[in-house]
């Protein structure tokens, strides 16, 4: 019977794809021109029908007829649906005629193909309602849908995270959603460009790591606590209580936790906190592979572990204080296993901002962790241990230690996260990997090297081994891989930061391998600030060798060169420094100057000092300007400051607050000028087809002038390859050398005199008065008052001699009378007219014959 059903079924379809073919447009849809043009491109017949019914009440047997509707609900639509008939939407008969496909036999309607290649499938829907209207959503955009997941499914629709189709679509990358999804798809399905795959799309309905879950955390430190509490929210979880009959997972601090927690819900998960990171690093992590009762079994049954973090704080306190006697029984240094507060960021340089000054005590198990190569037992240890033997212990561990924690950073995330960049789900890229590990591999690799070497001191102990030789012979090593990794750690500590607040992923992966006995419980950014530690470490504990070996011995001499070695590596390491932020300093400088040279930024030039001064002298910018003079070590930039008013006024976007004026050589530098009569005030006379005299005053209260000038001449003999940098510097007074030393510190009405002179001149040149006819000149002329005020309280006089002002082309070209006119008048006028500006502001002339004296 079954097989009749469906010969007849085919049968029927044979007879459907032999009927002749129409399009029927119902309702509006016959009225847009761009569906009506789309219709035509098929070259079948076009019927308009105002609900299809009329259409549909016709002999089927006649035609196949594609329905063309707008509306997806309503009475005509199932009633047409409901006949089986062929159902389109506008954008599904526009993408056919666009990409030139014939109608086909759809039995399902078809509005658009924004879900086209999408095959999906649903868990955790449990509203029947909801779930019909999701599929039908689906099938009228293009999609299908797949009743469990395979190798086809391409996402998987769902309320709340976990389950095992949440599990299996996680793991193979599938794309989780919310039914949101597929509601705003069918909101945008009027738009032909629209594809509900485009990740932007996508991203704002993907379903996070934590949706649908309520998770309590126990025993865990306030702080970390709040921590976790923010990151769930960000993972669409909710916090709740241990009583919340409601509450999922329980996520416990087993470092800290002794007993099993007892929510009230007895399918509640309790879990171990990596579960928590895994699955923010994941996106899920199988409940079952974390549970914290299988971990209280593990440590119970356990209890000889040597590992710091298999054990709570109580258990481990217990473990070192035995482990304590039993190395001071075996003779290791007293010390060895004591904890050591971590050293701050802040502690690492001293206030001189050399590595060799810091007074780091040294690395002995500062990590709170047992040694990671615990040195070798050795039949040639003497019984009676000195005390030199002792202190080469403390450099053996500490270096073991130190070695050990180097391997960490390699392997536990150096190596995964190169391995995870060649990947499609890479935590960070190649460049931020770079960024912070690039220096770091010429360390470890000394540092092996250097470990090798103790331990077949320790193997084959004797007083006169040279312990020194050891330091010596890895010189070289030791400057080439410390200098770049110390002057750039600053860097590595930002984009480390960065990435970690940036990328949720990547800071559970931080804070996953934070956990692991390895890393002592401490994060990335402390085990990457050893190296740092190191070498003032290091030379604290040659010290401590040295004072113990005898003159006699070999090794006396070993050590005392091995620590100047040791100070060698950090004077260049400060050296280097000193270069490295010389250079970002000249970075810098180029990118605040407008205009300035591109060959200012050089690998031979370094900077030296910063001035700020006013100009005396109308040579350079103006009497009175902000000017900065830049010292380098082979020349001097001359720039001006911006105003921030002008900036804002002339031109907004302008970023750089300075504009170049001159780029002096310290070579035409003859002689640098110290103006006797003034506390602040020096020249600089520059070599020439005819001399140049610069004079200035120190604006900057901070600055001495006799220490700048002295500098100043120091490195001009210094680059001029002279002893005698004294004979570079000469006094003189304000009257021999004709400059006016009085105050240019310009109050805000002399500023506003002289920009509002300078901006009458652009004004004058821009109308061009030369060629205007008379007429307009005189109009103009009489339109132009001042800038300060209105003209109602002028007197005739003055209002006629404004008038003239007003008409010149050059506010020097006011004559004698003029000027003598505008003083006659009343104070109160001559507050409001624009007259020459106070001697303060106004260019001195100099008599040529002063160079000359000089």
């Amino acid at each position: 019977m079954e097989m009749e059903t469906i010969e007849e079924q085919s049968k029927c379809e044979m007879s459907i794809t032999t009927l002749p073919a129409r399009i029927c447009l119902v309702g509006g849809v016959g009225q847009d021109a761009d569906t009506l043009l789309a219709a035509e491109s098929f070259g079948l017949p076009i019927v308009t029908s105002d609900t299809g019914l009329d259409i549909l009440g016709e002999s089927s047997s006649d035609w196949r007829t594609f329905y063309v509707l707008d509306d997806f609900e309503g009475a005509s639509f199932e009633a047409i649906h409901k006949q089986k008939e062929c159902i389109l939407g506008p954008p599904a008969l526009k993408y056919a005629a666009e990409m030139k496909q014939t109608l086909g036999q759809n039995s399902r309607p078809i509005y658009n193909y924004a879900m086209r290649g999408v095959v999906t499938c649903f868990t955790g829907i449990r509203k029947k309602d909801e779930l019909t209207k999701l599929v039908n959503l689906i099938h009228s955009m293009g999609g299908c849908i797949k009743k469990d997941l395979n190798t086809k499914t391409t996402h998987l629709i769902c309320n709340h995270s976990g389950g095992e189709k949440y599990q299996y679509a996680k793991t193979f990358r599938l794309t989780v959603v919310r039914p949101a999804w597929v509601f705003a798809a069918w909101a945008d399905r009027n738009s032909l460009e629209f594809d509900a795959t485009q990740e932007n799309f996508t991203k704002t309905h993907r379903l996070k790591a934590f949706e649908g879950q309520k998770i309590c955390f126990f025993g865990f430190p306030v702080e970390e606590h709040q921590h976790m509490v923010d990151v769930l929210l960000e993972n669409g979880g909710v916090c709740a209580e241990l009583d919340d009959p409601e509450c999922s997972h329980v996520v416990v601090d087993e470092h800290t936790t002794l007993t099993k927690p007892e929510p009230k819900n007895n399918h509640t998960h309790i879990l171990k906190s990596d579960w928590f990171w895994y699955t923010i690093q994941n996106g899920y992590a199988n409940e079952m592979d974390y549970l914290f009762g299988d971990y209280l079994d593990s440590i119970t049954n356990t209890p000889n572990t040597d590992r710091r973090d298999s054990l709570p704080i109580s258990f481990n306190k217990r473990k070192r204080k035995r482990f304590s006697q039993r190395i001071q029984l075996e003779g290791t240094p007293l010390g060895s296993g004591k904890r050591r507060s971590s050293v701050s960021d802040a502690g690492l340089l001293s206030v001189s901002n050399s590595l060799f000054d810091c007074t780091t005590s040294p690395d002995k198990l500062e990590s709170d962790k047992l040694l990671h190569a615990e040195p070798e037992a050795s039949d040639a240890t003497p019984a009676k241990k000195s005390m030199r033997f002792n202190h080469f212990m403390d450099f053996y561990t500490t270096e073991s230690n130190y070695v050990g924690i180097l391997d960490t950073i390699l392997n536990l995330f150096k190596n995964k996260l190169e391995e995870l960049a060649e990947t499609n789900d890479p935590l960070l890229n190649k460049s931020e990997i770079k960024t912070i590990f690039g220096n770091f591999l010429p360390i470890h690799e000394v540092h092996q090297s250097m470990l090798e070497h103790l331990r077949k001191l320790h193997a084959n102990w004797r007083e006169d081994c040279l312990i020194g030789d050891i330091i010596i012979q890895h010189r070289d090593e030791l400057i080439k891989a410390y200098p770049p990794y110390v002057n750039f750690f600053e860097q590595m500590k930002e984009q480390l930061q960065y990435c970690d607040r940036e990328y949720p992923r990547f800071h559970a992966f931080l804070k996953i391998n934070q956990t692991k006995p390895e890393c002592g419980r401490q994060g990335l950014q402390d085990l990457m600030i050893r190296p740092v530690q190191r070498l003032p470490s290091i030379s604290l504990l040659l010290n401590d060798i040295l004072k113990h070996t005898t003159s006699g011995n070999a090794d006396h001499g070993r050590l005392e060169e091995a620590l100047k070695a040791i100070k060698q590596v950090t004077l260049h390491i400060n050296e280097d420094k000193r270069r490295t932020e010389s250079r970002m300093a000249i970075f810098d400088i180029f990118n605040d100057i407008e205009g300035c040279p591109a060959h200012l930024v050089s690998s031979n030039r370094s900077f030296i000092l910063k001035c700020e001064v006013n100009e005396l002298s109308d040579s350079l910018s103006g009497r009175g300007d902000s000017l900065v003079l830049y010292l380098f070590s082979d020349s001097i930039e001359l720039c001006k400051r911006r105003s921030k008013g002008f900036n804002t006024a002339k031109s907004p976007s302008t970023a750089k607050t300075h504009k170049h004026l001159k780029l002096i050589s310290l070579n035409t530098i003859r002689l640098v000028i110290d103006i006797s009569d003034s506390p602040r005030a020096f020249g600089l006379l520059l070599r020439g087809d005819k001399e140049k005299l610069y004079t200035f005053t120190i604006s900057d209260e901070e600055t001495d002038k006799s220490v700048y000038v002295k500098k100043l001449c120091n490195q001009i003999a210094a680059h001029t390859c002279r002893t005698d940098a004294d004979k570079l510097l000469i006094c003189r007074t304000s009257q021999e050398l004709e400059v006016d030393i009085s105050d240019v510190n310009v109050s805000t009405l002399s500023k506003a005199f002289k920009l509002a002179a300078k901006t009458r001149l652009k004004v004058g040149r821009a109308f061009s008065f030369n060629k205007t006819p008379n007429k307009l000149k005189r109009a103009v002329s009489t339109m132009m008052t001042s800038p300060f005020g209105s003209t109602n309280s002028l007197t005739p006089a003055s209002q006629l001699a404004q008038m003239r002002l007003a008409s010149c082309t050059n506010i020097n070209e006011v004559d004698d009378e003029d000027c003598a006119s505008m003083r006659s008048s009343s104070p109160s006028t001559q507050s409001e007219m624009l007259v020459v500006p106070p001697l303060s502001v106004q260019p001195t002339r100099k008599n040529k014959a002063v160079v000359g004296r000089i």
